[in-house]
C-alpha cells in the first residue's frame, strides 16, 4: 500500500498528515485555516488521494507556521508513501482553467527538490485567515520535503481565489499522473538507474 502517516511537532505547531496515493479522494481536513482546508480538499479530490490533515498552530500570530508546517508534513508523507519510487510514471503536468484564471503545473518526482513559482500575478491579500503569499512557501515546503521539482505558473487571472484554486486542483491532477504506476517501468524511470 502506498500510504504514509507523519506527525510533526514544534513549539509553534502540531501537524498530522495521513496520505494514501491509491485512494478515491476521501478527505478529513482541519488546519484552523479555512482556505487551506478548502484547497487541500480540492487537491485530494482532483488527485484521487485519500488525505487526512489535522493541525494546531499559533494562528493568533498569523497563518505562516501552520501553512508551512502542513506543507512540510505533506511533503514528508508523500516521500514516504512513494518509497523507492519504482514503477511510477515520475512526471506529471496539468493546464487547468478556473473560470477566468489559468494555472500550469509541471512536476518531476526526481529526488531533486526545486520550486519555480511564476505566480506573481496573485495579489498579496488575505483570504479568511490565509495570506496568499503563503502559497509559494507551502509548495516550496512540499517540493523540498518530497524531493520534487515543481514548476507553477499563473499566466493570467483576475479573481485571487480562482488563481489559487487552479493551482491546487492542477497540482492534484499533475501529482496523480506522476505517482501513477506504469507497467512498462521496471525499477525507476531513469537512465541512471536511480533517482
Amino acid at each position: 500500500m502506498r500510504q504514509a502517516e507523519v506527525e510533526r511537532r514544534t513549539k509553534e505547531t502540531r501537524v498530522l498528515v495521513s496520505l494514501n496515493l491509491d485512494g478515491s479522494g476521501k478527505t478529513d481536513i482541519a488546519t484552523g485555516v479555512g482556505f487551506l482546508d478548502h484547497m487541500l480538499t480540492l487537491t485530494a479530490v482532483h488527485g484521487q488521494f485519500d488525505l487526512t490533515v489535522k493541525a494546531e498552530g499559533d494562528l493568533e500570530v498569523d497563518c505562516h507556521h501552520t501553512v508551512e508546517d502542513v506543507g512540510l508534513t505533506f511533503g514528508e508523507a508523500l516521500r514516504k508513501a512513494l518509497g523507492d519510487r519504482a514503477g511510477i510514471h515520475r512526471y506529471g503536468s496539468c493546464l487547468l482553467p478556473m473560470d477566468e484564471a489559468l494555472a500550469q503545473i509541471v512536476l518531476d518526482l526526481s529526488n531533486r527538490p526545486f520550486l519555480v513559482w511564476d505566480a506573481e500575478r496573485i495579489p498579496r491579500v488575505t483570504l479568511g485567515n490565509f495570506d496568499t503569499e503563503m502559497g509559494e512557501d507551502f509548495f516550496r515546503a512540499i517540493a523540498v520535503q518530497s524531493g520534487m521539482t515543481l514548476h507553477i505558473q499563473v499566466p493570467y487571472g483576475r479573481n485571487t481565489h480562482h488563481m489559487l484554486e487552479a493551482i491546487f486542483k492542477g497540482f492534484g491532477r499533475a501529482l496523480s499522473e506522476a505517482v501513477a504506476l506504469d507497467p512498462r517501468v521496471h525499477g525507476v524511470m531513469s537512465s541512471k538507474g536511480s533517482l
